[in-house]
């Protein structure tokens, strides 16, 4: 089979397209799919440079999100059958996440745990399922199940151009905000307001904090006016001060990742002085796919796929998604 392979850490030079890959059995408590569909996340750029503590199992075929149809059903594995429509949770509760420290989706075939597989509705492709569970799913358990937005908030997303960053957008408007999306170029924050921003800021040309306080007023310590309800802020690093400086008094500061840097300058007087809270989100669940699933099926939620590539192209997209050259999600159709 054809598969998208990574045998040593490096560069995007590394990822390799075979056609000899063998095709996997089913092992016993799970089945194999027959993949229609993967997409990219920014881990994956993560997962090919390498992870300090991580050690990845190479070769490995990357890819962490998948959709397609079951082709074989193991021992011991009841409630699915060949034929079936499925989602994969990418983590593997015994091994660790697909992708990285198993063979993930961007291959045509993949070996998945029966306990990682979700019922695909008809109404659903299988390129808008592979877009949701890493990006979508951690966006709604970050916004929804922990219940940080709620209508006429003021919703400020570092990063709105990327996967987690749309997912952010989309559901944050859903939920009646008001949103200001923020991305470093004028081409992504026209983009943006296409899908759905409120407001853009391109910060590379300006300061978004500077930007809100003059939007919406400086915060004040003795009151709840000036500044903005929520920022989404997954980028970490140079972003972290200014977000905590346009968050309103009782402001929430949402992470749940760190592309630009891990360990960023701090300023507790902001967060005292102002009553913020900083609400940390890791990972998603399968009642969050399920409930993004049923959106789509429902026609209230689309997500924002930038191209669909074929398997001997995805490495290109997966280095605009390391460029930051695309609006969303990049799926690949192995």
């Amino acid at each position: 089979m054809k598969a998208l392979v990574l045998n040593e850490h490096g560069d995007l030079d590394q990822l390799r397209v075979v056609t000899d890959k063998a095709v996997p059995g089913a092992a016993t408590g799970g089945v194999v799919i027959r993949v229609r569909a993967s997409s990219f996340n920014y881990h994956d750029v993560f997962t090919v440079k390498g992870m300090p503590g991580i050690k990845v199992p190479l070769p490995v075929v990357v890819g962490l999100d998948m959709a397609g149809e079951i082709v074989e059903v193991g021992a011991g594995v009841d409630g699915w059958k060949t034929g079936d429509r499925v989602l994969v949770n990418p983590l593997d509760r015994e091994k660790g996440l697909m992708g990285e420290m198993l063979d993930g989706g961007m291959a045509q075939y993949c070996a998945v745990s029966a306990e990682q597989l979700i019922a695909l509705p008809d109404a659903v492709s299988f390129d808008d399922a592979s877009a949701l569970p890493v990006a979508y799913g951690t966006a709604h358990r970050m916004l929804i199940t922990h219940n940080t937005v709620k209508a006429g908030d003021r919703v400020l997303i570092l990063g709105a151009s990327g996967g987690v960053g749309t997912a952010s957008l989309l559901l944050a408007k859903q939920l009646g905000a008001e949103v200001i999306a923020c991305a470093g170029s004028d081409e992504k924050t026209a983009q943006l307001k296409v899908l759905g921003a409120d407001h853009v800021v391109n910060y590379k040309t300006t300061d978004f904090s500077k930007w809100a306080v003059g939007q919406y007023g400086k915060p004040q310590r003795r009151s709840y006016e000036g500044g903005v309800d929520a920022v989404v802020n997954f980028t970490g690093g140079e972003t972290w001060v200014p977000s905590l400086k346009c968050l309103k008094r009782g402001g929430t500061l949402l992470v749940c990742g760190a592309t630009a840097g891990h360990a960023p300058a701090e300023d507790l007087r902001y967060i005292w002085s102002f009553e913020l809270k900083v609400l940390g989100s890791n990972s998603f669940y399968d009642d969050n796919l399920r409930a993004l699933l049923d959106q789509i099926a429902r026609g209230e939620l689309k997500p924002s796929i930038d191209r669909v590539l074929p398997l001997e192209e995805a490495a290109e997209g997966l280095r605009l998604i390391r460029d930051r050259e695309v609006l969303g999600k990049v799926v690949v159709n192995p």
